[in-house]
């Protein structure tokens, strides 16, 4: 069974794709051992709640430095030995020592489809901002593990979403969940969880009935 540590930052619609896939049987041999978010008030934990999961704040507001907010982060996500880590709209930047600790065992989402409008400064809004500025006619989501880079590491799912006339930056954001957050990450951790997605040489390979993509 794969224990999941999510982290989240706001709403956590990601965060209830995943229960409501796990649930459903989408997602196998799976189950949420805690949610963590940077944001007392997210309501992710609250969403956690309702579905008997295991919650807890982390704030940086609480530490007196950056170095004590990341060693207590990490000292409560390894409390729970997670096998799988999901960046689930974290808003927070992981930590090197997290990434060392869990190589490629920590997954994110991004809502465009890597390497185009990723890395720094491109997050929620601004990343369909960044979209819609440049006229791009396709734009979608991508699942990577998380390496030391920002939005660098190798990429697991990724799925196409339409831009459409008169999109603006939140009507495109959520047909970009809809369309492609809400279904490749729920797939992704049913891959992982299966034994299915190996890494070599930086690269993502998916093992599928007897073959590999």
């Amino acid at each position: 069974m794969l224990k999941l540590a999510v982290l989240v930052s706001g709403g956590g619609t990601n965060l209830q794709a995943i229960i409501d896939a796990i649930a459903e049987g989408r997602i196998s041999n799976t189950e949420i051992a805690v949610v963590i978010s940077n944001n007392k008030n997210a309501y992710a934990l609250e969403r956690a709640a309702k579905a008997g999961i295991a919650h807890v704040c982390v704030s940086p507001k609480d530490y007196e430095t950056r170095e004590d907010f990341n060693n207590a982060l990490l000292a409560k996500i390894q409390s729970y030995t997670p096998d799988l880590i999901v960046l689930a709209g974290c808003l927070v930047v992981i930590p090197k020592a997290m990434v060392q600790a869990y190589p490629n065992q920590i997954i994110n989402i991004h809502p465009a489809l890597i390497p185009s409008f990723c890395g720094t400064g491109f997050y929620g809004l601004k990343v369909h901002e960044g979209v819609l500025e440049r006229g791009v006619k396709v734009t979608g989501a991508t699942v990577h593990f998380v390496d030391e880079g920002t939005d660098t590491g190798p990429i697991i799912l990724q799925k196409a979403v339409e831009v459409r006339q008169g999109d603006t930056p939140k009507v495109l954001q959520q047909r970009v969940m809809e369309e492609a957050e809400w279904k490749i990450m729920p797939e992704a951790i049913h891959l992982i969880a299966n034994g299915r997605v190996r890494v070599e040489d930086g690269r993502v390979l998916i093992d599928e009935d007897g073959g590999v993509r």
